[in-house]
């Protein structure tokens, strides 16, 4: 039985591959083909369409990396050919992979009109009824940097000028539609019965039915016979499905990476590509639907390619092209700001809702690495229904017990969940797919199906035209789950009311693979944390300003500088695994941010303090700052410096540089464990066996070298700086202890020149830790300091923003930093060793990874709890600044109560001049404040974080406040009198 059932297959896989698939396009006639090499970047349409061509002979090598290349094919359709299906086959050198990891193109019409894009999987062009043929083919030769092996590719600036590719065929054909459904039929079919059990009668009847078909095809003759081959599937592909067969609700899909193996102007032209793509296929087939994430990929569109532009507003305003997700971009959740979260959701759902009168109502982030447990709060209050993703399926230990579920935040919120079993988010609608996605969804007691997103994905592509030919096969096909393509809402629907009670997970969504992302490129996350920040600093001023002083609130500016923070927070810019072009344009990014938001910031203050030779200290933290106000300014008066001794701590800093004691002095508790040495830097060996930039794993711990050798120590009144040399690198430490402060702070640079290393400073503390606390998005998560189970092993490299706290009751501290996302902590019975995550050195995609000059900042907290490493974590990042002026100014707003943190002060993204204040409770405990609003108010009310109302209208200057744990809630105050 077995030796029939491998002929059959064999049978059927031979004849495809060899004689039905090379037959759907018979005749053909070559182009007359001209081209243009560009010298530089990419330009728009209409001047590709005006350049000079000279000929082309295809066989011929074209296209340098990361060069366009613009073709003209001309032709003529036979006489012989008229009124048959004619199409356009372009093979411009692509091998087998997937579409977007090489070269692909978008064809256009002479007018400028797009037709469609061209890529491995997509090779054909519909031509259409004309007799004289004319297409202009924007072509990029994109290197193929998939094999993770260390590349100067990656770079315009390092990459070969030699030609990547050699075309090899430009024609007319003749399209024979019955060899294509045949294709269809038999590929489904083949499918179908591998993914059935044994030799079960319909596995049987499939098998018989294939080689009857093949028995009534001529092979030297497929045209004539393949509608004769195809009745004899007739009656299996008929046969209906189980009633209770998995029901997959289908979405075309093209996952496109913002950057990753490319660079972002590349990414505008793929999503083109995609977009052209999907608007013919849903032309072509009535049923299909196509959605796609990411309110800047289509901005993109609408700035640089209106032409496509026109077809994407047709196609949403038709039902069928659907904007989802609610983003900005499919953004990293594990390490952005809570305000930087919301700011990805106010800013692209604004986009969905300005352009095209919808507003999503999920969150659609299917490959980000892990997801904070503060995201469910957020994407309710920002008026979320739904969350998927599929990464959590990537797990290198532990299965995830889930795929439909409710997701519970570090608040007590929320949200209905959804993985896809068949592990993917890229479906082909294979035979394999739906077969997984039948056996392995968790819920099949209770619930009817799952999603698919189908269609080439990372580097776009999207949907073909024969993964729709497998749908419409599937729709209701015996032993196959049925296949509807469904707007994810529709599914959500049903789910919701199929579910009455679902599983729930509570706290973070952790990814146990590529734990590195957390340090990897270090001036990229260093851009990301510094230009957050003073965004957040600069609407404070701004709002202070034009509500104190008139100064008109720069609406534009503001709104363009998160949009390029935003962007940046892609999954795989900001983790840091991306190709050198993309890390150093980043890194360029945040400087110009970095200028601009300073100007801004400057430009209020001024208005603020006046002219004068005043030094006065602004207080842009919610709390304050050597005697400073929260949110306003005072006189400044210098102090002198001490030792690191100030009465409240002690700290010994012993001859090669390392901290031997940290001493509270009020308990006499020594932070530092008996015997041990806190900042100590280590060094380890990482090579993970995969994913260079991405992974870190575990056995790199079995190699670590500990960092003692002092070049040089210099110690002042209070301050000590250290300098070491290992390696190829050195390392340079200020240790500073500021008067009044618990805060011992050290300023590093480092000169590194390391490859396969990982840099980590120890902090061991006389601490019985059942936990560490690290903040997340408006709050903290616990993560215990034990491993009982795997699912506590496998996080053995985690996240925090900016402090980790280690506690035992009476005692804590805390690490605080302006920069580092990535720590660890072992604990022995009496011992909790916390280790910051500082820098690394893997070779792919970008070989030179966090080579040369870094800096970070980090503090060590001594005697802290919550309350304390939030204070300092936030000062850290939001210091005084000083500035000459002539007088202080009363903040706008003001809050009273333990806990309560202000979170940011702006004036609303609407422009009516009302002003958004946010709060958040910080301690994990109920809170009960005052919100203070010193100045003219006509109503507040509370608002989404959309900063939509969203409760009852009050008059009033001093705003109660009662707050359960993490809550987060935002106030939209309107004045008396117009804001600028």
């Amino acid at each position: 039985m077995h030796d029939d059932i491998s002929l059959t297959v064999g049978r059927v896989t031979r004849v495809l591959t060899e004689r039905i698939r090379p037959a759907i396009h018979t005749d053909s006639v070559p182009f007359e083909v001209a081209f243009h090499a560009l010298p530089g970047e990419p330009i728009p349409a209409a001047e590709g369409l005006a350049l000079d061509y000279e000929p082309y002979a295809v066989g011929t090598p074209w296209g340098p990396a990361w060069s366009t290349t613009w073709f003209r094919l001309r032709g003529r359709v036979p006489q012989a050919w008229r009124g048959r299906r004619t199409e356009a086959v372009v093979d411009l050198g692509f091998d087998v992979g997937m579409p977007g990891f090489q070269c692909e193109a978008l064809v256009y019409r002479a007018d400028g009109s797009p037709v469609k894009s061209i890529n491995p999987r997509n090779q054909w062009i519909p031509v259409g009824d004309g007799a004289e043929i004319e297409f202009f083919l924007e072509a990029a030769s994109n290197p193929t940097l998939t094999g993770f092996q260390p590349t100067n590719e990656g770079d315009v600036r390092t990459s070969s000028p030699a030609p990547l590719y050699t075309t090899r065929r430009m024609d007319l054909a003749l399209f024979d539609q019955q060899a294509y459904e045949l294709m269809l039929d038999l590929d489904v079919l083949l499918e179908l019965q591998a993914a059935l059990p044994g030799s079960g009668p319909r596995r049987m009847r499939i098998l018989q039915a294939l080689d009857n078909a093949l028995d009534a095809l001529d092979l030297q003759d497929i045209a004539g016979t393949a509608a004769a081959a195809r009745e004899q599937l007739r009656d299996v592909l008929a046969a209906p499905a189980e009633h209770s067969a998995h029901r997959i609700s289908a979405i075309g899909h093209a996952h496109i990476d913002s950057a990753w193996l490319w660079p972002v102007r590349e990414t505008v032209r793929k999503v083109a590509r995609t977009a052209t793509n999907m608007a013919e296929l849903l032309e072509l087939d009535p049923d299909f639907r196509y959605g796609m994430s990411s309110a800047q990929q289509y901005a993109w569109l609408k700035e640089h390619r209106p032409e496509v532009w026109e077809q994407v507003v047709k196609a949403v305003s038709d039902g069928r092209f659907i904007p989802l997700g609610g983003m900005w971009v499919e953004s990293d959740t594990v390490m952005p700001t809570g305000e930087a979260m919301v700011r990805q959701f106010t800013y692209g759902q604004r986009f969905f809702r300005e352009e095209f009168g919808v507003e999503c109502q999920g969150v659609w982030l299917p490959d980000s690495f892990g997801y904070s447990p503060a995201l469910p709060q957020l994407m309710r209050r920002a008026g979320f229904r739904w969350f998927f993703t599929q990464k959590i399926s990537w797990n290198q230990v532990n299965k995830f017990p889930h795929h439909t579920f409710l997701w519970e935040g570090i608040d007590g919120s929320r949200i209905l969940s959804h993985f896809p079993p068949m592990d993917t988010y890229n479906s082909q609608l294979s035979g394999a797919e739906l077969a997984r996605a039948s056996s392995q969804f968790r819920e099949n007691r209770v619930a009817s199906g799952s999603i698919a997103p189908v269609g080439w994905g990372d580097g776009g592509g999207g949907t073909t035209r024969e993964m729709a030919g497998r749908a419409v096969r599937l729709r209701d096909l015996e032993g196959s789950a049925t296949v509807r393509w469904e707007h994810p809402n529709d599914f959500f629907d049903r789910t919701r009311a199929e579910v009455e009670n679902p599983p729930v997970w509570v706290g973070e969504l952790y990814l146990e693979l590529h734990r590195a992302t957390l340090t990897s490129q270090h001036r990229t996350k260093q851009g990301n944390r510094r230009s957050e920040h003073l965004l957040i600093e600069a609407e404070l001023w701004a709002a202070t300003a034009a509500v104190r002083a008139g100064l008109p609130y720069p609406y534009d500016e503001i709104d363009a500088l998160w949009r390029d923070v935003l962007l940046h927070q892609f999954h795989d810019i900001l983790p840091g695994t991306s190709i050198a072009w993309v890390h150093r344009e980043a890194v360029a990014a945040y400087a110009r941010i970095r200028e601009a938001a300073e100007e801004l910031i400057g430009r209020a203050q001024r208005a603020l303090v006046g002219e004068g030779d005043r030094e006065i200290a602004l207080n842009p933290a919610p709390f304050s700052q050597n005697g400073v106000a929260a949110l306003s300014a005072a006189r400044h008066e210098k102090k002198s410096g001490m030792p690191l001794t100030n009465g409240i701590v002690s700290v010994t800093i012993s001859d090669d540089g390392l901290i031997t004691s940290a001493i509270d002095i009020a308990t006499g508790r020594d932070a530092i464990a008996p015997g041990m040495e806190g900042n100590l830097l280590q060094l380890h060996q990482d090579f993970p066996n995969m994913w260079d930039a991405w992974d870190v794993d575990r056995f790199y711990r079995n190699r670590v070298t500990d960092l003692r050798a002092v070049e040089s120590l210099e110690r002042g009144p209070d301050r000590v700086t250290i300098v070491r040399a290992f390696g190829n690198s050195r390392v340079k430490q200020t240790l500073t202890l500021a008067p009044g402060s618990r805060m011992l702070r050290i300023d590093q640079e480092t000169d590194w020149h390391e490859t396969e290393k990982f840099l980590k400073v120890a902090f061991p503390f006389d601490i019985r830790a059942e936990y560490v606390a690290a903040e997340t998005q408006f709050g903290y998560q616990k993560r215990v300091t034990h491993t009982n189970t795997s699912w506590e092993a496998a996080k053995f490299e985690t996240s925090m923003h900016r402090y980790v706290v280690v506690e035992e009751p009476g005692f804590g501290a805390a690490l605080v930093t302006d920069s580092t996302y990535g720590y660890d902590q072992t604990r022995t019975a009496t011992t909790t060793t916390v280790r910051l995550s500082l820098l690394r050195a893997p070779r792919f995609p970008d070989p030179e990874t966090d080579q040369g000059l870094q800096t970070c900042s980090y503090g060590l907290v001594i005697g802290a709890g919550i309350a304390e490493a939030t204070e300092a974590g936030i000062a850290m990042n939001l210091p005084l600044r000083v500035v000459s002026g002539d007088h202080g100014f009363e903040p706008v707003v003001s809050v009273e109560g333990d806990g309560i943190v202000i979170s940011a002060v702006k004036l609303a993204d609407d422009r009516s001049g009302d002003l958004i204040v946010r709060v958040y409770e910080s301690l994990g405990r109920r809170a009960t404040g005052t919100l203070q609003v010193h100045t003219g108010v006509v109503d507040v009310r509370t608002a989404s974080l959309l900063e939509q109302p969203a409760g009852p209208t009050v008059r009033t200057g001093e705003i109660p406040l009662r707050l359960t744990p993490f809550e987060v809630l935002t106030q939209r105050i309107t004045f008396g009198r117009p804001v600028p």
